[in-house]
């Protein structure tokens, strides 16, 4: 099977890494300085250090079009920030081959004829961008250098086209890397983009030690929150109990390698947003998507406080402590409701 992953971020290397030794993997980097240090190197200093890239991956990019590098392919990886989607959504909508993208998140509300008062899930995106475009996503829970390790991990392909969700199945299940098919693409997205959200409030528990009883009462009443959202955008409730709502919230709520945790933990320290991000130095998707979370919430009457809170938190409207306080200070209601 010939792959053609677009992005070399640490989750799109990752990738191109695991399955280098079974298929025909082209791992294609924009940037022509980062794809002459892949090349030179044989890794990804930046964004996945310490990894090295199989001899059988195949590196393109830079001068090299898209358009040619897509020629002879049977699958296309899309693992670019959200951000990027729309972009290379547009650039792939004639593709006569599946595609897959690995982003998880929101747009930033955009102008013209794709105008939207709030940022739009990629499958959205992809409706205005690509209509014909046979597509779907890889979720669920997994860092990277984990799997570019070769440790194990289960992920979910989504797609409401069973072509598609077949074709990712084909290329990463493995010995190390179990992939689960699914038609909720909706539910899966939803999942992928809040439970971000959610890590940043986790982060800031831990950082404020509230201890373990605090812990699981944030990641279940955020469990209940992503789903109410899901449900209300037209998912089924179901798909949140599976890899791409539980276990993944799990898995970047309470994972020392999760970026958005991590960006809790720093504001819980006393560290302002701008410092929390730039000592990162990679993208924390909950940061750019919380206020599009509530907004959408909002818009369908679903209530998520604990999003809110995430919202004044990093807007400076609530320091960390009241953050907590006005949570906790919250009327009692009913588990279920």
């Amino acid at each position: 099977m010939k792959i053609l992953v677009i992005g070399a971020g640490a989750w799109g290397t990752a990738l191109a890494v695991s399955s280098a030794s079974r298929h025909q993997v082209t791992l294609w980097a924009r940037d022509a300085a980062q794809l002459a240090g892949l090349k030179s190197e044989r890794t990804n200093a930046r964004y996945l250090p310490g990894i090295a890239l199989p001899a059988a991956l195949a590196l393109q990019g830079g001068d090299t079009p898209l358009a040619q590098a897509l020629d002879g392919q049977d699958l296309v990886i899309l693992a670019t920030p959200v951000s990027a989607a729309r972009g290379m959504l547009q650039s792939l909508q004639n593709a006569s081959v599946p595609v897959a993208w690995l982003s998880k998140g929101f747009e930033a509300p955009v102008a013209g004829a794709a105008a939207s008062p709030f940022g739009l899930m990629v499958h959205e995106i992809r409706a205005q961008a690509a209509p014909d475009l046979r597509a779907g996503v890889l979720s669920g829970p997994s860092f990277a250098l984990e799997v570019a390790r070769g440790q194990p991990t289960a992920l979910v392909a989504a797609s409401e086209h069973a072509e598609v969700r077949d074709a990712l199945v084909a290329a990463f299940h493995g010995a190390t890397l179990r992939v689960y098919a699914n038609d909720d693409v909706v539910g899966v997205e939803v999942g992928g983009a809040v439970k971000n959200v959610l890590a940043i409030a986790t982060g800031l528990c831990d950082g404020l030690q509230l201890g373990l009883n605090a812990r699981a009462a944030l990641i279940t009443r955020g469990l209940a929150e992503m789903t109410r959202l899901g449900v209300a955008l037209g998912a089924r409730a179901e798909t949140f109990t599976g890899l791409s709502g539980l276990g993944d919230l799990v898995l970047t709520a309470t994972g020392d390698l999760s970026r958005n945790r991590k960006v809790g933990l720093l504001l819980a320290q006393g560290q302002t947003l701008a410092q929390a991000v730039d000592s990162l130095g990679h993208v924390a998707e909950g940061v750019y998507c919380a206020r599009t979370v509530v907004q959408r919430a909002a818009g369908l009457g679903v209530e998520m406080p604990i999003a809110q809170s995430v919202v004044a938190l990093l807007d400076g409207k609530l320091k960390p402590a009241e953050a907590v306080a006005t949570l906790m200070g919250r009327g009692p209601t009913a588990e279920l409701a």
